[in-house]
């Protein structure tokens, strides 16, 4: 069967957004996982669109997933983003693949029954939570993870947890489990200010077995991995094109409306201008970021994970913006949930939790500037 061109993927996209976009005040009002738009992708196999087609997959390229979930965001944001967290995991594993370190046989899994992955990777970074207790062929695992997005109708969960090696010390290990394995309970508590169709609830772990064959990877307990750079580059694109799209249908819901407005409010151009302005600096950023992951064609330098961090921090910010400089260019009518605004603002509001958060990614990144111009081995900043 031959590939379907990316238009038919973006056609698709604009055809079922419409019937996700009637669904989606139900979905935030009532703190519902979008279960239905999850079967619609499913029927339509966007949850193995980006693995290759020699493995079972679509074969979308990573810069078209991008561009999809961006489109989306602008039907139902919580779909999207949802979406996003499963097209990470996967796009981790499919760098992998395509740098020859294996995952054949994950991929072709699930590019044959389109499991959903859950993520639980941005509440831990570089310490992870919980504890892990050696057993018979493998370990224990006791364990609380939040923001578990997709958890309320996901299949298998990709985590992390702490354990202290004897022989090695504080380590951090990697594994994927079944969501419905023994000890897993998922604890229904994804009541947010925004994107609340998610299905982010928190997930309790206790005692699960994982065993030994189950560990992807080991490394030190708080100390920075490179496999960071590869999850960051591949993960932030995906994730922050969700938010531009949103920043971009708000942008043109603001614009609609001030050019059919009667009333004589000589600012509004300023406003639509100022507002464009930031649009296209969270535009660049994602556009840059796209283009630092280069379609899984990248080497997992520190440099490349620091370029990911700082740009996201710029789009999350800027997308934030634009949507608070839509809200101010509408007025009044935009407080009303009816109107179609007032979710889009609170939905975007999550941009700024994904790692790192401002603060953090602000130190981490000039740490490295200092640590690495202090040693005259890298040159960060143009001369």
């Amino acid at each position: 069967m031959s590939r379907r061109p990316i238009e038919q993927w973006i056609q698709l996209v604009h055809k079922i957004g419409k019937d996700f976009e009637t669904r989606a005040q139900e979905y935030d009002r009532d703190d519902k996982f979008v279960a239905e738009n999850y079967s619609v992708l499913k029927e339509n196999d966007f949850f193995k669109a980006i693995i290759p087609e020699e493995l079972g997959g679509s074969g979308l390229t990573h810069s078209e997933m991008c561009d999809i979930l961006r489109i989306l965001a602008q039907y139902c944001g919580s779909t999207a983003l949802a979406l996003s967290m499963h097209q990470h995991l996967l796009s981790a594993n499919v760098w992998k693949y395509k740098q020859g370190q294996g995952m054949e046989e994950m991929l072709k899994k699930v590019a044959a029954n389109q499991p959903v992955l859950i993520s639980t990777g941005a509440n831990d970074w570089l310490e992870s939570s919980g504890e892990m207790e050696k057993t018979k062929d493998g370990f224990l695992v006791t364990a609380v993870k939040h923001f578990a997005s997709q958890s309320a109708g996901g299949d298998i969960l990709v985590t992390s947890a702490a354990y202290e090696d004897p022989e090695n010390g504080k380590q951090v290990l990697h594994f994927a489990v079944p969501i419905k394995s023994q000890g897993i309970t998922v604890l229904n508590n994804w009541q947010a200010l925004g994107m609340r169709g998610t299905g982010s609830h928190s997930v309790k772990l206790d005692k699960v077995f994982i065993p030994e064959t189950a560990i992807t990877l080991r490394r030190p307990k708080g100390e920075f991995h490179p496999v960071w750079n590869v999850i960051l580059t591949v993960a932030m694109p995906l994730i922050m094109s969700v938010y531009l799209g949103i920043a971009q249908k708000a942008a043109r819901i603001a614009i609609n409306h001030a050019a059919n407005q009667k009333k004589d409010r000589p600012y509004i151009p300023e406003l639509i201008g100022e507002m464009y302005n930031t649009l296209t600096t969270a535009e660049l950023n994602v556009k840059d970021m796209i283009r630092i992951a280069n379609d899984f064609n990248f080497k997992p330098i520190d440099q490349n994970g620091q370029d990911i961090l700082t740009r996201k921090t710029n789009a999350a910010n800027a997308s934030i913006k634009v949507v608070e400089k839509a809200m101010e260019i509408v007025g009044g009518q935009g407080f009303y949930r009816s109107f179609g605004l007032e979710r889009l603002f609170r939905d975007v509001q999550a941009a700024k939790y994904h790692p790192l958060q401002e603060k953090d990614q602000l130190r981490f990144t000039g740490e490295y500037i200092l640590r690495n111009e202090s040693k005259n081995s890298h040159v960060i900043l143009a001369a």
